[in-house]
């Protein structure tokens, strides 16, 4: 949910009746038991092709017998999980890509207590982890096939204004470590300030992750394009949507002239939600480099709305 005009409340926006959402019918995926308990304990830190066809997108399976060339396929998106109108309909359109695209990881913005016991009920072979406990925040689903979890851990913003952190998940996958994160960044245009200042924490654990770890970073970052000049990324970074040649049908993620969630006064496109990837660089270590990018959430539901008011970013990578 992105606008100059935008509040956030937390908690005090969900409404009781939005418990039906997490106890309504399993029809759109197979999965509809419990999930188990991940139990992991989340530390605090001082120190995150155009269309809905996979057809381009490797094939996910049970962790191959005979060595195969590392891949990953990721999905980030922000859900708009305080958009109360059609929620059960929207959160079930998230299933419907998530099954059609079966990604290793996943990023979520904006959930919501009961999104995520909505989630947990149908990705079982999913591990959910959580950014926090209350009010709205971000969260991860790891695919326990591919993915190994080690330890996960909640970096506050110091000075945000909206309860905005950043959730760090470090991760096996085909034997190579992999450094998880995602997040919120503050939003609206008159938080520029802030939302740099949580680009900073980003950058220092891109800088600081050791040089075997590969480093992925995905969320809705609300960033305008003259804020990231400013920051300065380091130069083993890499804006996946720059390095896969800017292509201009998967620019904007939040595009008032193409999704209708939004009433917008007028209409308004950004590219509010960015992946990041910092390779592996000590010798020896297979480097992750992106090789396909799209758009998800592209087709209207049944009510008439979209998944979201954010377009999701599908995105995979292989080794060099």
């Amino acid at each position: 949910m992105e606008s100059d005009s935008e509040t956030h409340s937390g908690e005090d926006t969900t409404p009781d009746d939005w418990m039906e959402l997490a106890d309504d019918s399993p029809a759109a995926s197979p999965a509809a038991s419990p999930a188990a308990s991940h139990g992991a304990s989340h530390g605090a830190s001082h120190g995150a092709s155009h269309g809905d066809s996979p057809a381009n997108s490797p094939a996910v399976t049970q962790e191959p017998s005979e060595k195969e060339d590392f891949k990953l396929s990721l999905i980030t998106w922000n859900v708009d999980g305080l958009d109360v109108e059609n929620l059960p309909e929207r959160a079930r359109g998230l299933v419907k890509y998530l099954n059609l695209y079966k990604p290793d990881v996943v990023f979520l913005q904006e959930l919501i207590d009961p999104y995520v016991h909505f989630l947990k009920k149908r990705f079982v072979s999913y591990l959910m982890i959580e950014g926090a406990e209350e009010g709205y925040f971000t969260g991860m689903l790891l695919k326990k096939s591919r993915v190994t979890f080690v330890e996960s851990e909640i970096v506050p913003y110091r000075t945000t204004k909206m309860r905005r952190n950043l959730l760090v998940a470090q991760v096996i996958v085909d034997g190579q470590k992999l450094c998880l994160m995602t997040s919120h960044f503050e939003s609206c245009k008159a938080n520029a300030k802030e939302r740099m200042n949580q680009l900073h924490v980003v950058k220092w654990r891109f800088k600081h992750a050791p040089d075997d770890v590969t480093v992925v970073f995905g969320g809705d970052t609300n960033l305008r394009d003259g804020e990231v000049p400013k920051v300065g990324l380091p130069a083993t970074v890499c804006d996946v949507w720059e390095r896969l040649g800017k292509q201009e049908h998967c620019r904007y993620t939040w595009d008032t002239t193409a999704n209708n969630n939004k009433k917008a006064s007028y209409p308004v496109r950004f590219r509010f939600d960015r992946i990041y990837l910092r390779p592996a660089i000590r010798r020896g270590v297979p480097r992750l480099a992106p090789d396909h990018m799209a758009l998800v959430g592209l087709e209207k539901l049944d009510c008439g709305r979209y998944t979201s008011d954010h377009w999701g970013i599908y995105c995979t990578f292989t080794a060099e």
